[in-house]
């Protein structure tokens, strides 16, 4: 078991105020038999009316509507959590084989996580074909082989704004941030018959450092900001990791908040008015508690 401390702060500036509509939230994850949430709190600012509900997908969101207008949105996210990671598993079983086969029952249930969302592109049906499946390979080991494939094959370049790029796009410029990855590992798997989802949530870095300007060096791809990957399904093993930004499978370092059929921001909403200008900054920490935190980074903003 392991008990981590998490903060994760995003920040908007404008130049000059406007009035903001609702606002959703993906920061609160669920308890299970892998996570336990210690203690919870959220900042945010301007005050403002919150609700909480759990969406189709059983995630947990909290609408935040601000009240009046201001040329700063704050949000701050403090989570406490237990952590109890399992093992990675490979099943002797044919039904974990690659492709793999579902339960009429349990296809009823994925089929929408099984049918790809994007156009058919021949420059991401080329890299599929050149990165399937090897005869009699069992379906985690073929799983964690893509996954350790997009690691070594792309280059990351982080950014904070726009979503998450189109599969072919990722190809084509061989570069891409962990979103672009998680959906082109998705969407890749998705025309294999996989079903699989994108995960949003957090990445615990161990041997993250940071440099003179506080940006994070050495550890895991991605730490110090929110992080996503993807989940795919098996038979008698369930929803299980992977992290294509960093190779990971099934990876303790990973903690997910939410999982969605497309990749979706943590944090999205809407304002009325003419901002003029929008500044982003987004950061997060997460640490093992007992350990001595790091020093707090001078605030980095990016067009938006």
């Amino acid at each position: 078991m392991a008990r981590l401390s998490i903060r994760h702060e995003t920040t908007y500036r404008y130049g000059r105020p406007v009035a903001f509509g609702p606002q959703r939230l993906m920061v609160r994850p669920r308890d299970s038999h892998a996570d336990r949430l210690v203690d919870a709190s959220l900042e945010l600012s301007p005050p403002g009316d919150t609700r909480w509900l759990y969406d189709a997908l059983g995630n947990c969101i909290c609408w935040y509507h601000p009240h009046g207008e201001a040329d700063r949105l704050s949000i701050v996210s403090n989570l406490v959590m237990e952590r109890y990671p399992a093992p990675l598993l490979t099943l002797a079983d044919p039904h974990t084989a690659a492709p793999v086969i579902y339960s009429v029952a349990d296809r009823v249930v994925l089929e929408p996580f099984i049918a790809p969302t994007t156009d058919v592109d021949p420059a991401v049906q080329t890299w599929i074909v050149e990165h399937m499946s090897r005869p009699e390979e069992a379906a985690v080991a073929y799983l964690t082989r893509l996954t350790q494939a997009i690691r070594a094959e792309f280059a990351y370049c982080p950014r904070e704004e726009g979503g998450a790029q189109i599969p072919g796009i990722t190809i084509a410029s061989g570069q891409g941030t962990c979103r672009d990855f998680a959906w082109l590992m998705i969407e890749a798997l998705r025309r294999l018959g996989y079903a699989a989802r994108f995960v949003t949530g957090y990445l615990y870095s161990p041997h993250l450092d940071r440099d003179g300007a506080g940006r994070a060096e050495n550890g895991h791809r991605g730490a110090g900001a929110t992080h996503a990957w993807c989940e795919v399904f098996l038979p008698a093993l369930g929803w299980m990791e992977f992290d294509p930004t960093n190779g990971l499978a099934e990876s303790p370092d990973l903690i997910r908040v939410a999982s969605t059929r497309m990749p979706e921001p943590p944090i999205s909403g809407a304002i009325v008015g003419d901002p003029l200008s929008c500044d982003l900054s987004v950061s997060v920490e997460v640490r093992m508690i007992g350990e001595a935190p790091e020093p707090a980074p001078a605030p980095e903003f990016a067009d938006a």
